[in-house]
């Protein structure tokens, strides 16, 4: 099997257009720095990352991988983009930031070479990107040591995040370039909590991500109604 085959090449094609403006805090990337603050402090809180091996799938540009790192873990960031990769490693040059890397890497291959590896595992804003979301949850628990934790974030599929995550933050906000998400690919709570579980995951916690357009201030809730990120463990 050529696990490499779960990526769509026109979400890579998107992203790598836009791969130089990744860590301009002003550009399409904006929410994903207002954000990372608010996740990055949830990981911490539940699993402290200090001296772990973390894994973040789906990097990107890597703006969570980065600060992972600096939070005092050992992080490896992955994507399928290259010119994202490459903009990831200019950015942790230049900043200087230690104990990160990066690899253009499938997860499902990366599960094959190094199973049990990892301590914590993050997969955010990235599910509803591919062909197969299932596969990168197996993919996640396979990584992860026995206990280790597994974070997922993604987008609820219902009318309000229609129009909360396509029609409102794509064409009224201009928040996110047009075209940056499909409702067909969202993913509701139950069908990711099916997927971990198959996976022998347990889910630990659940949180909503939301935003006032008027504030722009984003902030964690329990309505999960549009973004959403789920806490998991590996079973023991």
């Amino acid at each position: 099997m050529n696990h490499a085959v779960n990526a769509d090449p026109a979400e890579l094609a998107k992203f790598s257009e836009l791969a130089h403006r990744w860590w301009d805090p002003e550009s399409e990337f904006r929410p994903l720095h207002q954000i990372n603050p608010l996740r990055l402090d949830w990981i911490n809180t539940l699993s402290s990352l200090k001296d772990q091996r973390v894994l973040d799938v789906g990097c990107g540009g890597g703006i969570l991988t980065d600060s992972m790192a600096r939070q005092g873990a050992h992080a490896l960031g992955i994507d399928l983009s290259t010119k994202a990769l490459r903009v990831a490693q200019l950015h942790a040059l230049e900043a200087q930031t230690p104990r990160v890397e990066y690899r253009e890497v499938s997860v499902e291959t990366l599960a094959a070479e190094q199973p049990g590896s990892f301590d914590v595992v993050t997969c955010m804003e990235m599910l509803e990107h591919v062909p197969d979301p299932d596969s990168v949850v197996r993919a996640c628990a396979q990584l992860v040591k026995p206990g280790g934790w597994v974070f997922f974030s993604t987008i609820n599929r219902n009318a309000k995040a229609f129009m909360l995550a396509i029609v409102g933050a794509e064409y009224v906000l201009g928040m996110l370039p047009r075209g940056t998400h499909e409702y067909a690919k969202f993913i509701r709570p139950s069908e990711l909590a099916l997927s971990c579980r198959s996976a022998q995951l347990d889910i630990l916690q659940t949180r909503g991500l939301e935003y006032n357009p008027i504030t722009r201030r984003y902030w964690l809730s329990d309505d999960t109604s549009v973004n959403y990120l789920f806490a998991t463990r590996r079973a023991v």
